[in-house]
């Protein structure tokens, strides 16, 4: 927003500090900050985007997820299924703004076996180890390997990637890398598996979509709302079975494995800086005009 001439303050809740609009992420961890807003500045616009713990978990159970909603003047969310969840009275000043990706990866190289990669912190709600589960069920001349990158989040979550580290040949977990070393591998990488149970809209989705990597997408809407509906890599959350069969398929089909590739690219202007840069701006002027 500071390329476009805001002045923009950054902070974990709003300090009373006097703002011409509060822009809040996060309904429910926000919602304090903007009630105080609103009542200094009844006015002044608030804008709120929502995440995906927003609309697939906390609306159901916190009553100030709803109420952040209705308070806010204008609600962004970050993939076009996302609006669907959106109650109806609330639907007419929701927007999508998808998050662009910029990327300057040199010299993609692909590994020598099919390597696929998965990135994203090891926690429950991202079901990280259906990938590990899904390798045995593999033919067993099959060269794909996996490399999986990121954060245990608790032991239990360590533990189980060790376990897997050790005993599958065609696994291998490292942990957290840069961001720059994280987008070169997966860059390097023919497949990209994002395996949550619950999404808003996951970046590493965008960057993949990016750089051209076909991906294999467990069927929740948040993945729905980037990839598009008529994507032909979803497979039901939780199943290996079907991870597996995709997996093979693509390793093996070259038709199948194109047909995925053409669907990223063209996706790829959803995720254009520029786009985001104009939405941003046509947001702006609607709000506090020129």
């Amino acid at each position: 927003m500071e390329k476009l001439g805001y002045a923009v303050v950054v902070t974990e809740s709003w300090s009373g500090e006097d703002a011409a609009m509060l822009i809040a992420l996060h309904a429910y961890r926000s919602h304090s900050s903007m009630m105080a807003f609103h009542e200094q500045h009844p006015n002044r616009p608030i804008t709120l985007v929502l995440t995906g713990t927003d609309l697939y978990r906390d609306m159901a159970d916190h009553v100030e997820v709803l109420r952040s909603m209705e308070v806010a003047d204008q609600l962004i969310v970050l993939q076009s299924s996302a609006l669907d969840s959106i109650p109806a009275y609330l639907r007419h000043k929701a927007r999508v703004i998808y998050q662009s990706v910029r990327v300057d990866i040199p010299n993609k190289i692909l590994s020598a076996d099919f390597q696929i990669i998965v990135i994203g912190h090891l926690r429950e709600e991202k079901d990280p180890f259906c990938i590990a589960r899904s390798l045995p069920l593999l033919p067993l001349n099959s060269k794909i390997s996996v490399l999986h990158l990121g954060m245990a989040m608790n032991e239990q979550m360590e533990r189980a990637a060790l376990g897997y580290n050790e005993n599958l040949e065609h696994y291998q977990w490292i942990g957290e890398l840069s961001h720059v070393d994280t987008l070169k591998a997966l860059s390097q990488s023919r497949l990209m598996v994002i395996s949550s149970r619950m999404e808003g809209g996951a970046h590493v989705v965008s960057e993949a979509i990016a750089l051209g990597v076909p991906v294999i997408a467990s069927d929740i809407p948040g993945n729905r709302g980037l990839l598009g509906d008529d994507y032909l890599g979803y497979y039901p959350v939780g199943n290996e079975v079907e991870l597996a069969s995709l997996l093979s398929r693509a390793e093996t089909m070259p038709d199948f494995y194109s047909a995925l590739k053409k669907q990223i690219d063209t996706r790829r202007d959803l995720v254009s800086p520029n786009r985001e840069m104009q939405s941003i701006q046509e947001l702006m002027i609607q709000l506090l005009g020129n």
